[in-house]
């Protein structure tokens, strides 16, 4: 044995010069293979077609901490040509006879625009364009025209090659907009749309597949869970989310107040959403509907808007004072004539007071129904668009239930409520500004950030009807100068170029999706490294708040059913309000005190318990101050969490962990002429 070993040596040597030879011939940059594209390069792109102009290797795996790397935009509208009748958004972001078909106008828009009656109302002036698209782009897409198409394929593709690794592209539509806009090619009906469009979407990922090889193998990947994201981003693909903004989801409008939905629709649409890989969602869009009330729309576009919300629900918006700091945005009061002309004869939109900011409607309950239904999913819910009402309610259900997954997307939400929303896990981003307005607000909420150690994201809102960023102008003295590296370092962007149009971010603006590059390399002049880096983390950020939804399991309420006493109960002849009432599991029944202070109610464990948490789901006579007490024998009391500033609703009180096996609510001071009434008391070990 020994006198063999020499020449087994031998061979083994040979056969690791033979694998060495054969590895270092097959290596990118030496041999024939030098020439062979690298992984993230199409083999079989259509010709003709858009350029990238991005080169060098799209960065893969994670940091040295083991996250995951990269810019998020988690709120776009890949499809929304798809929506509204099919005509308001002209162009497709893909299409299998080539980029001729893709981007060209409407019908109705050739030969000169005059027809282009949206392009009217949203941009001002006659309307009038060039309506050609590819090959010279004359006067379409840009920064400011909002109704061709911003999102082909590669336009994403730059973006992706840029660093973005994760995409929400929301679903979108409105059946009211559809139904009044002159000009369409199929149904009004919202979840029609939606479902084309998530078929859309998958149809773009098996295109940009075919592209690269056959299934699975191209960058644009709809992922359904948080696992599968990472996987994909660890890859160096683009993680592709998909969300729901429409304004009547499940049919759940409203006429007269009167809801045109029921519980068994919201169930069977939120479960056929989920089947459709829809993971966010919004349940209130632009009018209010039978889920909640909206965050208002400011100028000319809120006056009609308002007017959709009449000619949609038989009611116009209707305001009243806040009652806290987060208000609404201002109604738009300008005239919106094109739009007006809609209203039936003698009704016009009213005006409104200046100190009454809030929109009157919130949560109803079956919105709340609803929001739960997307916890039981482990959905995420988008909190923009909302009203303060409704927002609010939103976040005390959340809050309950320590629920972390909520998404405020594109500059939506009242900005009161950030710090509510990153103490829940939530993750938030701001609507695509222009870089220096962008940079300021991103420093101004950076602190919190580093609080609660998150990254951020950005919204484009592409073929949204939102506008994007204009040039800084050809004279700034920090422009964007070509080409530049990408913010990991790994690739070289230059002028985008698509047919006989360039693109140059400093003179043309934001005017596409593969302008995202650009606009970013834009923030990292003017708002500094440090913003770059906090959005360099949205990826990692969003992925944990979806995470910690996916993994979240509702808490056993220990109260459920269990013996309880009460200081006094409310005596009526026809309903009851007696103490047991209050965990019963029900809305539709209360416990209520005396019309006094000094009253309690008190919810016997029955052995003692590890209490940290309890959730006090408050009736209109609500308390302002009290305390939650616990006790090992119902005898000797200690308080654990107090308050004299309650202000209704659904409250939750956090504490440390106390063994009790009685819990007491004891009211102090009532925040109404009446006593206290709770509809549902819950207790909490988690």
């Amino acid at each position: 044995m020994r006198r063999r070993t020499p020449h087994r040596r031998r061979r083994t040597a040979v056969l690791s010069l033979l694998v060495t030879l054969v590895a270092l011939v097959l290596m990118p940059g030496t041999g024939s293979a030098a020439t062979e594209p690298g992984w993230w390069n199409p083999t079989a792109r259509p010709a003709p077609d858009s350029q990238i102009n991005v080169t060098g290797e799209p960065f893969k795996g994670t940091d040295a901490q083991g996250k995951v790397r990269g810019f998020v935009d988690a709120h776009d509208h890949i499809m929304s040509n798809e929506a509204f009748g099919g005509r308001l958004i002209c162009g497709k972001a893909f299409s299998p006879q080539g980029i001729a078909d893709a981007l060209k106008d409407c019908p109705e828009h050739y030969p000169d625009g005059t027809l282009a009656v949206f392009d009217f109302i949203t941009k001002g002036g006659d309307g009038k364009h060039d309506p050609d698209g590819w090959p010279t782009f004359k006067d379409w897409p840009a920064h400011d025209s909002l109704t061709h198409q911003q999102n082909y394929y590669a336009w994403i593709e730059r973006a992706w090659r840029g660093g973005q690794r994760v995409l929400v592209n929301d679903l979108v539509t409105n059946g009211v907009i559809c139904s009044v806009y002159f000009f369409k090619d199929r149904s009004c009906d919202e979840m029609t749309s939606i479902r084309l469009q998530a078929q859309k979407t998958y149809e773009m990922q098996s295109y940009i597949d075919s592209m690269h090889g056959g299934p699975g193998k191209g960058w644009f990947r709809i992922v359904t869970d948080s696992a599968q994201a990472r996987q994909v981003i660890e890859q160096g693909k683009l993680a592709v989310v998909l969300g729901v903004e429409t304004s009547e989801p499940f049919g759940c409008k409203m006429i007269l107040d009167v809801a045109q939905c029921s519980r068994a629709d919201i169930d069977r649409g939120l479960d056929e959403l989920y089947g459709l890989g829809v993971r966010s969602m919004f349940l209130c869009h632009k009018f209010d509907n039978a889920l909640c009330g909206v965050r208002f729309d400011e100028g000319a576009l809120g006056t009609a808007i308002n007017v959709g919300q009449f000619l949609s629900t038989g009611t116009f918006w209707q305001t009243e004072k806040c009652t806290g700091p987060q208000h609404d945005n201002p109604i738009g009061l300008a005239a919106a004539p094109e739009a007006q002309k809609q209203l039936p004869a003698g009704v016009s939109v009213p005006s409104y007071s200046g100190d009454a900011r809030c929109n009157t409607r919130g949560l109803t309950e079956l919105g709340e129904y609803a929001v739960r239904g997307m916890m039981k999913r482990k959905m995420m819910l988008e909190i923009d668009h909302m009203s303060v009402k409704a927002a609010g309610r939103a976040f005390d259900i959340l809050e309950s239930e320590s629920y972390p997954g909520v998404i405020s997307s594109h500059s939506w939400m009242d900005s009161d409520w950030l710090e509510r929303l990153y103490r829940l896990g939530g993750f938030a981003t701001q609507y695509m500004n222009g870089a220096e307005a962008f940079s300021n607000e991103a420093r101004r909420t950076d602190a919190l950030r580093e609080k609660y150690n998150v990254g951020y994201g950005y919204g484009t809102d592409m073929n949204g009807v939102g506008g994007w960023p204009g040039p800084r102008g050809a004279g700034t003295p920090n422009p964007v100068r070509y080409p530049f590296r990408s913010a990991d370092g790994g690739s070289v962007i230059d002028r985008q170029t698509t047919g006989q149009r360039t693109w140059d971010l400093n003179t043309d603006g934001a005017a596409h999706y593969g302008l995202v590059p650009d606009w970013l390399e834009d923030i990292q002049i003017v708002g500094g490294q440090g913003v770059i880096d906090d959005l360099m983390k949205g990826a990692e950020s969003y992925l944990t708040t979806w995470g910690g939804s996916e993994r979240h399991r509702a808490g056993v309420n220990l109260a459920a059913g269990r013996p309880v006493a009460a200081s006094s109960a409310e005596w009526n002849p026809f309903v009851s309000y007696a103490p047991g009432l209050v965990v019963d599991g029900t809305r539709a029944t209360r416990w209520a005190s005396d019309w006094s202070d000094d009253q309690w109610v008190q919810i016997d464990l029955g052995s003692s318990q590890l209490v940290r948490r309890v959730t006090l789901d408050w009736e209109r006579a609500y308390g302002k101050a009290y305390r939650i007490e616990v006790s090992a024998d119902g005898s000797a009391w200690q308080t654990a969490w107090s308050t004299t500033a309650g202000d209704g609703g659904l409250d939750t009180a956090r504490f440390a962990g106390v063994p009790a096996r009685y819990v007491r609510v004891h009211g102090v001071q009532r925040g109404t002429q009446w006593g206290y009434s709770l509809y549902e008391v819950g207790v909490y070990s988690g």
